[in-house]
Parts: C-alpha cells; structure tokens; sequence
C-alpha cells in the first residue's frame, strides 16, 4: 500500500517496493489524459482536475508514496515583496507574467531591512490552526500517501521573495557581514513559524531554502557557516524536540552543505540531480532518507536508453538505502514528451522490487 510504504521508509525500514513521489506530473495534462483516460486540461473545472489527480498519483496509476506540500511562501509578506515575473512553465504559458516590480531601490535599503519592523509578530495559535488546517486539507485530498505542511521561505529563498536576485546579490556583494546580519534578524522573525509548526498535530513537515544554484554556492562557503546554518539549527531544534520527521529541499547543487544541513536535524534529504545523491547515500543512507533524483533532462531529450540507464542509476544508489524515495528531480514539466514519461514509469515499476 502507498501510505504504508512511505512510512516505512521514512522511518527507514526499507519497504519492499521502492516508494516515489514526483513533482507537477499532475500539471502535464496529455500525461494525465494517457494515464487516467479522463479528458482534463487547463481550462477544465478544478472539481475534474482534481479527481484526475487523485486517479493519477492513487494505487491504480502511478500510485505516489508521499506528496511534497508546503504551505508558508512569499503571500506571508503583503505587499512589501519584490515580482520578478515568471517564466513559461505551465502548459499553454499560463503561468507566464512580465510584471516586475522591487520596493528596494539601492542596497542600503536592502541591509538595512528589519522584518520584525515591517512584517511584525505572528499570532502564534492562528499559524498552528493553519499549519493543521493546511496538513488535514492535504490528508484528505492524498489519503493514500504520506502528506505534509511545511514552510518554503525558510532563509535564502525569503530573501530571495522579498528582495529579487538583483537587489540580494548587489547587498550580499556590497557588505557580506551587513548581509549576514540582515539574514540573522529574518531567522529572528521566521522563527517564529518553526515554533508555531513544532507545536502542531503534524507528523512530517518540508522545510525549503534554495540555498544554491545549479553550479552551487552563490555566497563564500564560509558565509553560510557563519550565518545561515547556525539559525538552521535554532530553527529545525522545536521540530525535533516534537518528534517531526523533517524533510529539507533545496534546487541547485548543494552538495558542499550536506553535512551542515544534516548537522542541522533534518530527517530526509530531497534534491536535484545536480547534487550528488551517492554521496548522500554513502555518508546518509542508514540514517537518513532521501528522494531523489532522476535528471529530468534525460525525460525531455533522452533516448529509451538514456531514460532506463537513468532509473538504473538512482535505484542502484538507493535500493540499499532504507529511506530511498525515487522521484524526477526538479520536476516533470509538460512539455515533456509523453511516451518518455510513460516509459520512465514501466522502468521504475519493473525495478522497484528489493
């Protein structure tokens, strides 16, 4: 059963049938159409895009083992946010907007930014009523997998939503310790949401921070060490003091910070293939899970070849690891031929026997 696979590894108790999970698959519409034969697009009533969801990642299809959800992004700062746009990623470019705008004119107003100042305090038992009514929503739409709630602007990517990449990187570049400190006073004020998660009726919770890029760090290593992974520890500390399972995503590469963001408490590890996920294994995979991480890339260009030497790759990592999830990392998307998404689903279901 999918639920009972998911726990299993996540409490690392190696399941017999590698679990999966995947990431917008529910968004590439001719997939959904090919696998569930019920006709949904991006113009359909959300009622049938949702039950074309639950057929497509239920027990009869590509029956999904655990749905990544978070609940807390970039809506929590109001209107004192930066829109940097969006790219074309839905199908038909739906989610495609040009509309850019910063509040921040120069730097200096960028370090010395204070969230407690602008953002304020949080009522502490409305967010657990919200972290619970977000965890109980994603419960009933996914009963057959583990679900969750969690938070998305945990650090880096907080200021990534609040500033934009042009004013973060221009402050980060100008004054790294005025940047440090500024990242300091938003744990200060983020914290405040790990509190309220720790303290509610949720077992697994996502923590995400893209913290890296594709090649890797974006700031000095040691830059993180000193500012960023000790708030990580302050952070993710109720957690596991509640007995959470904490799972931590972050894109890019963050290879260099394994160790720091295992140091720091988390349960699981999901990532992208650009991190190396036999490292994870190796250092990881007795003790922690981990979800990942077939290029998708490959699905998008690969030949059937390419697309079953890529499956055979990650279930040789993870199958002696009792908390392997496999999963595309990064995502689906829907240009993505379907005949290579369907011929990557047969691979992982011809081999995710242990």
């Amino acid at each position: 059963m999918s639920f009972q696979d998911g726990w299993a590894a996540l409490n690392l108790q190696a399941p017999a049938r590698v679990p999966r999970t995947e990431y917008s698959a529910e968004m590439h519409w001719d997939l959904m159409n090919r696998v569930t034969g019920i006709a949904v697009n991006t113009g359909s009533p959300d009622s049938v895009k949702a039950e074309a969801a639950r057929k497509f990642t239920g027990p009869d299809c590509w029956n999904f083992d655990l749905f990544w959800s978070t609940l807390i992004a970039g809506k929590e700062f109001g209107s004192i946010r930066t829109n940097m746009g969006h790219a074309e990623y839905a199908a038909n470019g739906t989610d495609r907007s040009d509309t850019i705008h910063c509040p921040f004119k120069t730097p200096e107003d960028v370090l010395r930014f204070d969230p407690w100042a602008v953002y304020g305090p949080r009522n502490p038992a409305e967010l657990k009523a919200r972290f619970e009514s977000h965890y109980q929503g994603n419960r009933r739409a996914r009963p057959d997998g583990v679900t969750m709630t969690g938070i998305y602007v945990t650090c880096i990517s907080g200021l990534i939503d609040i500033f934009g990449w042009d004013m973060l990187l221009l402050a980060a570049g100008e004054d790294p310790a005025a940047f440090g400190a500024l990242a300091t006073r938003y744990l200060s004020w983020i914290q405040q949401y790990f509190d309220a998660l720790a303290s509610a009726d949720v077992p697994v919770v996502m923590i995400h921070d893209d913290i890296v890029w594709t090649q890797g760090p974006f700031m000095h290593p040691d830059w993180y060490r000193q500012y960023m992974f000790p708030g990580y520890k302050k952070l993710f500390a109720p957690l596991r003091d509640s007995g959470k399972k904490i799972l931590y995503t972050s894109d890019g590469n963050y290879t260099e910070f394994i160790d720091d963001v295992a140091a720091a408490g988390v349960s699981g590890f999901v990532m992208e293939p650009t991190t190396d996920m036999a490292l994870v294994a190796k250092k990881y995979g007795k003790t922690h899970a981990f979800i990942g991480n077939a290029d998708t890339r490959i699905l998008l260009s690969g030949t059937r070849a390419e697309i079953r030497a890529e499956v055979e790759r990650c279930m040789a990592i993870g199958k002696p690891c009792p908390g392997f999830f496999m999963a595309v990392g990064n995502h689906i998307p829907p240009n993505t031929p379907v005949e290579n998404a369907l011929y990557y689903n047969e691979i992982y279901e011809k081999l995710s026997r242990r």
